[in-house]
């Protein structure tokens, strides 16, 4: 499982990227789409023309009245595949500008990676956003095979994760106040870029406080063993991908990773704004 998760999040950026990219954004803007409206469209547009209610579902931890602004007449005037298109052709252009194409290990970590999604794909039953990417064609272009297997494996462990979270009772805003008192983001950034209120945030703190999740502003004990479930809960639900590749092409694709996901990070991929 260590491995797993190792490979996991050391490949995770080249899929990330795509959220804080120039690229996208221009690309979104050229069809039409402003603002926040890129995003949620871009991502959901693998199940067609979502709704408001369907995106507010599946993504879970956003407000759901700053969704419903952003989505709301996206589909008026751009189809999904026009949006998909432009999603994939900022992918490309984005990594292709860090390097990605030029590491050595491109074959070897695209191959692993692919076997473990496709490995995945066998089992989309309860994981309606995954399911949806894991419908789509996979690209030609060896970048952007290995963008679209860390997308599918991303949504694979994102969809497993809100299952741990709804067994736990824990709603969208609730996660994100709990990720908060960890310190490993800044919770102004959360509320931010969630677009929850102050008032809301403050009331879903005030509710874990009185189940004994938080002390203050920071995670209790009961707290700090919840999270843990959670996220082992969490690997052990993305297991079924990568057991696919066996022990040892696990901890060589978690091996192999980490220049890739350091090329991204170092090419300023990940900078917001």
């Amino acid at each position: 499982m260590k491995a797993a998760r190792a490979a996991w999040r050391r490949l995770e950026p080249v899929h990330a990227m795509i959220y804080f990219v120039p690229e996208g954004r221009r690309r979104y803007a050229d069809l039409g789409l402003s603002g926040r409206a890129g995003y949620f469209a871009s991502r959901s547009a693998a199940f067609g023309r979502a709704s408001a209610d369907l995106v507010i579902s599946t993504f879970y931890n956003f407000n759901p009245a700053f969704v419903r602004k952003a989505v709301d007449g996206a589909w008026d005037a751009v189809t999904p595949q026009q949006v998909l298109d432009a999603r994939h052709a900022a992918a490309g252009e984005a990594l292709r500008r860090a390097g990605i194409h030029e590491l050595p290990a491109l074959d070897e970590v695209l191959a692993l990676t692919r076997r473990a999604a496709e490995a995945a794909c066998e089992h989309a039953q309860g994981r309606p956003l995954f399911a949806a990417h894991a419908a789509l064609p996979w690209p030609e272009e060896p970048v952007l095979q290995l963008w679209h297997a860390q997308t599918l494996l991303r949504e694979f462990r994102g969809d497993g994760h809100v299952a741990c979270l709804l067994s736990e009772g824990v709603g969208g805003l609730e996660a994100l106040v709990l990720h908060a008192a960890t310190g490993e983001v800044p919770a102004d950034f959360l509320k931010g870029s969630r677009a929850w209120p102050e008032e809301e945030w403050a009331a879903a703190a005030e509710r874990l406080r009185t189940r004994g999740l938080l002390d203050g502003d920071s995670l209790s004990p009961e707290g700090i063993r919840l999270r843990q479930h959670i996220e082992d809960r969490t690997d052990r639900l993305a297991l079924t991908a990568y057991a696919a590749l066996g022990d040892a092409d696990c901890e060589r694709l978690a091996e192999l990773a980490s220049p890739f996901g350091r090329t991204v990070v170092d090419a300023g991929l990940l900078k917001i704004g």
